[in-house]
């Protein structure tokens, strides 16, 4: 049932909008030196602040789906670019990489595994989501859209190695990097089971397989390709030194989430093919097991042909027909009719359409 609001009357008094203030949105916010936390609590702008008073120190700043009002503060404090903030704040991009100044600005998509048991699975087995990342040389601000996104994990395992933290934001980018292809790898393995139950239902004997599930997993495995395949070409840039602010010794470490990827792409267009070829055995069992039923159709409609065409010349009304006056006529003529349609019968079935 839809529940609709009432419009207030005109001597009612419009209450105020009520502003969400920008904690609200802050999942965490923390800075760094030499690979270290430093203890407290601290608002977007004294971490800066804090930041630009040391030596190899940055700030980490994670959001979760802030709106326009509130991401404008940080953006007026760190410099972001406005085109940049819009796609942040607004969603619904494609994997990408954009440079601004001294500025890196990235699109990931993530992907979650619902499964078949999820309430909404049979229409949906794959959930997306984006994290967008601005990396800069003393900040780095994460934005995610979904639930499923988070970066928690992420967070706590860089803090467990203070010397990769220490690289500075590109190490943190590259952690991100590296846990959204590490769940690409377990959405395709999930997958890859999900096709195998298919694949053994599809030329199992007598299964009634329906093709609506291989086109729903076909359409999510379409999906988790666009999420995976446009991230190639980013990742690959920051392998080949698209921007100072990724140093050397972190490139390496991208070099690795590209063959990840790879592996990720592949296994996608191969599912993508196997998918296609299900759904072709399909159909052909489909129309075998119609061009079956016609066979029987037209066999038992030639057995029934035999009785009828025989009724048939018996039931003219002519006055002079052979048999009709003999005594044995009738139990002659079901003779006749079991002896033709046997034969007929066996034949049928020794051509196997019976």
């Amino acid at each position: 049932m839809r529940v609709t609001g009432t419009r207030p009357s005109k001597n009612e008094p419009l209450l105020p909008k009520l502003r969400v203030p920008l904690s609200a949105y802050i999942v965490d916010c923390a800075v760094y030196v030499d690979g270290l936390r430093l203890p407290g609590r601290w608002t977007h702008d004294r971490a800066l602040a804090e930041v630009r008073r040391r030596d190899n120190a940055f700030v980490w700043i994670g959001l979760h789906e802030p709106d326009e009002e509130q991401i404008t503060g940080i953006a007026d404090i760190f410099g972001l670019h406005e085109l940049a903030v819009e796609d942040a704040v607004h969603a619904h991009q494609r994997p990408k990489l954009e440079r601004y100044d001294d500025m890196l600005f990235m699109v990931l998509k993530t992907v979650c595994y619902i499964g078949k048991t999820a309430p909404k699975a049979e229409n949906e087995i794959v959930e997306t989501g984006e994290i967008m990342a601005f990396v800069g040389t003393d900040f780095v601000i994460t934005v995610r859209h979904g639930d499923h996104s988070s970066l928690r994990d992420v967070r706590a395992k860089l803090e467990a190695d203070p010397e990769q933290l220490a690289l500075g934001p590109a190490a943190v980018l590259h952690a991100i990097a590296d846990h959204v292809v590490d769940s690409y790898l377990a959405v395709t393995e999930a997958i890859e089971d999900d096709i195998d139950e298919i694949e053994q239902l599809v030329f199992s004997p007598r299964s009634e397989m329906d093709s609506e599930q291989i086109y729903v997993m076909k359409r999510e495995v379409l999906e988790l390709r666009r999420a995976v395949v446009p991230l190639g070409a980013p990742v690959r840039k920051l392998t080949e030194g698209y921007s100072s602010l990724v140093p050397h010794e972190v490139r390496s470490y991208f070099r690795d989430v590209d063959d990840h990827l790879v592996t990720v792409t592949e296994r996608i267009a191969g599912f993508n093919e196997l998918l296609t070829t299900l759904v072709d055995a399909v159909l052909a069992k489909i129309t075998m097991r119609q061009n079956n039923d016609m066979r029987k159709i037209t066999a038992y409609a030639g057995l029934i042909s035999i009785p009828t065409m025989i009724a048939g010349i018996y039931g003219m009304n002519f006055e002079f027909m052979p048999e009709l006056h003999w005594s044995f006529g009738y139990p002659m003529v079901w003779i006749v009719i079991v002896l033709i349609c046997g034969g007929v019968f066996r034949k049928l079935r020794k051509s196997r359409w019976l």
